[in-house]
């Protein structure tokens, strides 16, 4: 039976279950909106350990040990591991997720990893390769600081078009365990690259891809924006929600009704002083398993499409004074009757 919908997308012919989904996040975090959502929060950023990189792979660590914990069932059970970050060699993961001692897949898609991972991990249990795969990804202030810009000891100034990197992990089990969200379609994204350089404007960088794969999604599935409850995207923030809306417009496609942004629903942009909003993996790996899975759980929400978003920059591109591309993931998440 044919699976491929329109020129980028699946739709998934077995049942493939997110059976569980666990978030760690950090202080700032637990002082935004969504603090009491979230499974644990750490008060320590550096988790008891040496450096920026040791704490966020502690963070995976966590999450990872979690997830398979609410999932029922035992770490052997899992078959393959897809996860990735934000660091050189995807470091946090492959530290994090080592004492599992399980098969893995790391992945890079900046903060589009989590729909990256969700993707592969839906498709790998819908080919029947997996009865249980465990998705995660992870962000740390102070890693992605001292990885993509200063250290935190240099205090320079941020543009208010920056975002705020989220200390946080997220996890997912996916499988064929029924459960009250299963994941149904798929559309995967294209780079585009609208040849933007400012790496403290992400949202802007991210946006046109955004807005290529919603539109995707749309048209491959023959859906309008009302047939979703809410269609999240992982962290435009505010100046990148602008354009995304402003070039879906351009399209024929009114979204404003629809739309959310993880990286607007995780801090306070009034009192936090993380100017446009949340960024990195962690922010749309958190804000889904802490409030996204929940909203389609108790059955509020009956569909949405979740778009993580990612800026495919690094700091070898970014020194050379190269554009950064985006890329979005997108993936159908729906409610499952009791």
């Amino acid at each position: 039976m044919k699976q491929m919908m329109g020129k980028q997308s699946l739709e998934l012919k077995n049942e493939v279950y997110v059976i569980s989904g666990s978030s760690i996040a950090g202080s700032k975090e637990k002082e935004g909106p969504l603090g009491l959502c979230f499974d644990r929060t750490k008060e320590d950023p550096m988790m008891g350990m040496n450096s920026w990189e040791e704490a966020e792979s502690a963070l995976q660590e966590e999450a990872a040990s979690l997830a398979i914990e609410k999932a029922g069932i035992m770490k052997e059970q899992i078959r393959m591991i897809f996860a990735g970050d934000l660091l050189a060699q995807s470091i946090a993961s492959s530290v994090g997720i080592m004492k599992l001692g399980l098969p893995l897949y790391g992945l890079y898609g900046a903060c589009s990893t989590m729909g990256e991972a969700l993707s592969l991990g839906a498709m790998a249990v819908d080919g029947g390769y997996a009865d249980f795969v465990l998705t995660l990804t992870s962000s740390h202030f102070g890693s992605a600081e001292k990885e993509f810009r200063f250290p935190l000891e240099y205090g320079n100034q941020r543009p208010l078009s920056a975002g705020w990197t989220v200390t946080g992990s997220g996890a997912c089990v996916l499988g064929n365990k029924k459960s009250r969200v299963k994941i149904t379609g798929i559309t995967t994204g294209r780079i585009v690259d609208y040849g933007l350089k400012d790496s403290q404007n992400m949202g802007a960088c991210m946006a046109p891809a955004a807005c290529d794969t919603i539109c995707a999604s749309l048209r491959d599935f023959a859906r309008k924006p009302e047939d979703y409850d809410r269609v999240i995207t992982g962290d435009l923030g505010s100046i990148g929600q602008r354009i995304l809306l402003a070039l879906l417009r351009e399209q024929g496609i009114d979204l404003h009704r629809q739309h959310l942004d993880c990286g607007m629903l995780i801090y306070d942009q009034d009192t936090q002083d993380t100017h446009a909003g949340g960024s990195g993996c962690g922010c749309a790996a958190t804000v889904l398993t802490a409030y996204i899975l929940p909203h389609l759980e108790s059955g509020e929400w009956k569909r949405v499409l979740f778009v993580p978003t990612g800026a495919l920059l690094s700091k070898v591109s970014f020194y050379e004074g190269m554009s950064v591309p985006g890329i979005a993931h997108g993936v159908i998440l729906e409610h499952v009757p009791g």
